[in-house]
């Protein structure tokens, strides 16, 4: 019998490269999140980091009715000790393997968004949501902490409004979040894939060496004082240089230039 779950992988060739689609397909749990659904998104998105041609991964919730909501309750009320650990290093995992991916991952926020699934969307680059989406960390309710990638939401909307959602459960609409700083774009839910398409395009017309140079730096930016990471950033140009894509790019620009003052 077949799992009633999948990752739906699907990657499109342009001529700039490759663009994944990626949707967490447990429609009939609004997309919650098992330790084997997890197992089976940590080993595609891996197999896509692998790719060299890749060039951006969007990622979404499967059915048009939630992102993530969360891990899967008849799992976690199941939990011990020992397994509460496991299980919550395989949430980690998630949101990691996104964080470690060399090129940028945009999270399409079709729907609820709670506890690990909201850990997920701050573990993306960048975040768009329906107008109909919902936020929320709603751990404390359920009787345990949030935990692993909740630690990010303090970089996105600070300390104030991250102890707000940890420790009252509550919920946010989309118009709160995108004034709060945890999503960057909110549209309406038919308009969301055009929204998307346009990062998409951005980023890949940009160097993709280039996209793959920022994406680390912005990792090491994360966790450096100020000084270290402006040396990380003079490491970064010198290592764009070891390629001439930068001269390719500079020239093809210059060229622009002088077209359009004839």
């Amino acid at each position: 019998m077949a799992e009633p779950w999948k990752v739906d992988v699907r990657v499109e060739e342009r001529k700039e490269g490759r663009v994944a689609y990626v949707a967490i397909d447990n429609r009939a749990k609004l997309n919650c999140l098992g330790a084997d659904l997890m197992r089976a998104f940590i080993a595609e998105v891996t197999a896509l980091g692998a790719d060299a041609d890749l060039r951006v991964m969007v990622l979404t919730g499967a059915g048009g009715k939630s992102f993530v909501a969360g891990a899967n309750m008849l799992e976690l009320k199941e939990l011990d000790p020992a397994s509460a650990r496991a299980f919550l290093t395989l949430v980690h995992g998630v949101c990691k393997v996104c964080r470690d991916l060399p090129v940028p991952v945009i999270a399409r926020v079709n729907g609820p968004c709670f506890g690990a699934g909201l850990e997920l969307a701050a573990a993306c680059d960048m975040r768009v949501a329906a107008d109909t989406a919902v936020f929320g960390m709603p751990e404390v309710k359920l009787g345990v902490p949030s935990v692993v990638e909740a630690a990010l939401l303090p970089q996105l909307i600070g300390w104030g409004k991250t102890k707000t959602l940890v420790y009252t459960g509550e919920t946010i609409g989309a118009a709160t979040a995108l004034a709060w700083g945890l999503v960057e774009k909110v549209v309406a839910p038919g308009e969301l894939d055009a929204a998307v398409e346009e990062w998409v395009a951005a980023i890949v017309e940009s160097g993709p060496r280039a996209i793959r140079l920022q994406k680390e730096l912005v990792r090491s930016w994360e966790s450096m004082p100020v000084t270290d990471a402006i040396a990380e950033g003079i490491r970064c140009m010198g290592k764009a240089y070891e390629s001439d894509e930068p001269k390719r790019m500079v020239e093809a620009g210059l060229a622009k230039l002088r077209a359009r003052r004839k």
